[in-house]
C-alpha cells in the first residue's frame, strides 16, 4: 500500500513538474492605475495558490483562538484513583510454573 501511495504522489509531482516545464512563457498581471507584473506563468500560478493559502488561514484564525480558548476552559482536570487494597508484593504472587530444581 505503502508503494502505491509513493507511486501516485511521483505521479503527481512529474505532472507538476512536465507542467511547469510547459509553461515557461511570460504572463502579464495587470493590476489598478495602470500597474503590470510580467513573470513566467509558473511563478504566477504559484504566487495566486500561496496568496489563496494565505488568505485561507487567515480566515481561519479567529475560529481556531475561539475554539483553543474554549478547550482551555473546559479542559477536565486528571481522575484520582479510588482508593482499594493495596496490590500484593510480588513475592507473595502465585507462580505459574513450580521452579526448576538442579539447574
Amino acid at each position: 500500500m505503502r508503494l502505491l501511495v509513493w507511486l501516485f504522489r511521483a505521479f503527481v509531482f512529474f505532472t507538476l513538474f512536465a507542467f511547469a516545464l510547459n509553461n515557461q512563457q511570460n504572463a502579464t498581471v495587470r493590476w489598478f492605475f495602470g500597474a503590470e507584473w510580467q513573470a513566467p506563468m509558473v511563478i504566477v500560478v504559484l504566487a495566486a495558490f500561496a496568496a489563496g493559502a494565505a488568505v485561507g488561514v487567515l480566515a481561519m484564525l479567529p475560529s481556531w483562538w475561539r475554539q483553543r480558548r474554549k478547550a482551555r476552559l473546559q479542559a477536565p482536570t486528571p481522575p484520582v484513583p479510588a482508593p482499594g487494597p493495596a496490590p500484593a508484593p510480588v513475592s507473595e504472587l502465585p507462580l505459574e510454573h513450580p521452579p526448576r530444581e538442579g539447574l
